[in-house]
């Protein structure tokens, strides 16, 4: 499972980081907090996480997933992590005006 992780997940990211500059480099990684700035000056409004939903995420990976992997959240974002390194973070946006 972690082999199939790494490789379809992370695989194009490494090489794209790696190996590509300039034009040719696809994808430029950016931080959660970078994404939360663009998106309240885009006009979008973070959603809350639920409490709920996370106390069972954290509860099934603590108990079924290798100790490496980290489920934790900053403010309203839920981070997904590796041996100490937040690989993603996933948050619910809304425009602001309606």
């Amino acid at each position: 499972m972690r082999l199939m992780f790494e490789e379809e997940f992370l695989g194009r990211e490494v090489v794209n980081t790696i190996a590509c500059e300039g034009s040719e480099r696809v994808v430029r990684p950016e931080t959660y907090k970078q994404w939360q700035v663009r998106n309240m000056r885009a006009g979008f409004k973070q959603l809350p996480l639920d409490r709920e939903l996370m106390n069972k995420l954290r509860t099934k990976v603590k108990l079924g997933y290798h100790r490496d992997f980290v489920v934790d959240e900053d403010g309203n974002w839920m981070l997904q992590g590796w041996k100490g390194r937040i690989l993603y973070g996933s948050s619910c946006w809304v425009p602001s005006r309606t």
